[in-house]
């Protein structure tokens, strides 16, 4: 800070301004105006002042209550030192007159803070002081005050100042409400700010905290969670690209992050042979398990249709199936997040198939009214065609399998697609015939279409939204 003057002609000093706010190299120019009044209410001249004169401005320090506030300014020789001015000060302050007091220096705020101890036996030139510099003072804390205290001098309370931050806390299940808001530092640690949650929602263990950063352009929590200790501070948790957010997303975990990062958490739909539900089963692996072991794990949570029954794993995406996956395929770079998982029983004609028997592909669709693009919809599923199979023969099993009348089945239509092109069977056609090509691109782009309205309710697939549409009733189990 600078001291001007203004002189009953005051336009040149004015023109000093510019030159001071230039040299800020800020277009916003912060001024303090004090007027002194005498006993006749008349306002005062400002003392006079020589070239040994500086003026300081003064703030107190009250650790107890994290307090810092202007008390004055006085004008110094800078031959003189801070300690020809304790009195005064602690008159300022209401202190007792021979209260021992500690001063700093505030040299800077931004972009960090700059707080030096001041040598009260030192001159002030010494002490490089100039006109208009900030001094903070303080009662010398006795050594035992420290622990007592979050911020027990000047230069920690102007850090603390400096990074704290209000957090937006909303647990990840309801990301659109704000649940309660914590004042932190945004040098705290993962583990100070996991442990501030932990301690205001009453939990006692903070690594069952796991918290979520916010995406500063979508408005949501990012996909992936934060990593136990996985940043160093909490900046790091708020910074978005080149954006900083205020919010985190917490979710209060059944085990520690550290051990459940050790393990493959897999969101696996379970299609029964025989009933018309679907039921969303939580999986939880170490990283290294295999396929084999997700199936032997659903085996001990789910009915089965019969004692002996096997299952098998696929991967679907927009109603069409993409993969089926191996027993011995490691889980830890499998995908749920886009693609849904779904198990279901092996049908025992599927592991009688003959060498003439084809797998195929068999999905629902229905043109769209305006471009007449193929949509999918519904169930995907597999089905065995025999050879010399007409479409006539196919029918009656596929009406049997899934169960639709007579009266809403006379409305479908049959036709073999390849790369979203249909072509339309007749009753007599062999089936098996339009699927000898085997050069294809990815088998799910041949298969047998069912056309039909889509008359079925949609459910939200709650644990992948916007990726999946079941047509049977859906229970999740965590």
């Amino acid at each position: 800070m600078r001291e001007l003057r203004f002189g009953p002609h005051g336009l040149l000093q004015v023109g000093l301004l510019r030159e001071v706010s230039n040299k800020a190299h800020n277009a916003e120019l912060k001024l303090f105006l004090e007027v002194e009044f005498g006993l006749d209410t008349r306002p005062l001249s400002p003392p006079e002042k020589t070239k040994e004169d500086i003026l300081l401005f003064f703030k107190l320090y009250d650790p107890e209550k994290e307090e810092l506030r202007y008390v004055g300014r006085l004008f110094v020789k800078t031959t003189g030192k801070p300690v020809e001015i304790l009195r005064k000060l602690n008159e300022m302050a209401g202190f007792d007159p021979n209260e021992e007091i500690e001063l700093y220096e505030e040299i800077k705020f931004e972009p960090t803070v700059m707080c030096e101890h001041i040598d009260k036996k030192l001159t002030f030139r010494s002490s490089q002081l100039e006109d208009g510099d900030i001094i903070c003072y303080q009662k010398s804390p006795p050594l035992e005050n420290d622990e007592m205290c979050r911020y027990p001098d000047v230069p920690s309370f102007l850090e603390y100042v400096h990074n704290r931050q209000v957090v937006h806390f909303r647990s990840l299940e309801k990301p659109k409400e704000d649940d309660f808001c914590l004042e932190l530092s945004k040098l705290y640690t993962y583990d100070d700010v996991v442990e501030r949650v932990a301690r205001h929602i009453g939990l006692d263990d903070p690594t069952k905290i796991r918290l979520t950063s916010h995406n500063c352009y979508s408005q949501q929590p990012k996909p992936q969670p934060i990593k136990y200790r996985g940043v160093e501070h909490l900046s790091d948790m708020l910074v978005h690209y080149n954006q900083t957010s205020d919010i985190l997303y917490y979710e209060v975990l059944d085990i520690p992050l550290p051990e459940l990062q050790g393990l493959k958490t897999l969101k696996v739909a379970f299609h029964h042979a025989t009933k018309d539900e679907v039921v969303i089963h939580s999986i939880r692996l170490p990283k290294n398990s295999t396929v084999g072991d997700v199936i032997n794990d659903l085996k001990t949570k789910v009915e089965l249709s019969h004692l002996n029954a096997e299952l098998r794993l696929l991967e679907v995406f927009y109603h069409k199936i993409y993969k089926i996956f191996p027993a011995n395929e490691k889980i830890e770079n499998i995908n749920d997040q886009y693609w849904t998982l779904r198990a279901e029983e092996i049908p025992e004609e599927e592991k009688n198939i003959g060498p003439h028997d084809r797998l195929i592909h068999v999905y629902h669709f229905m043109k769209d009214p305006q471009n007449q693009m193929v949509q999918n919809f519904g169930e995907p599923f597999f089905l065995v065609i025999h050879e010399g199979e007409t479409l006539a023969d196919v029918k009656v099993r596929i009406q049997k399998k899934l169960q639709v009348s007579d009266e809403e089945f006379a409305k479908w239509k049959f036709a073999f697609l390849s790369l979203g092109r249909p072509e339309y069977l007749k009753e007599t056609d062999i089936v098996s015939h339009r699927f000898q090509r085997r050069d294809v691109y990815g088998a799910w782009e041949q298969y047998l279409g069912l056309e039909h309205s889509d008359t079925a309710p949609k459910r939200a697939y709650t644990a992948n939204q916007n990726r999946h549409t079941f047509e049977k009733p859906v229970r999740i189990y965590n």
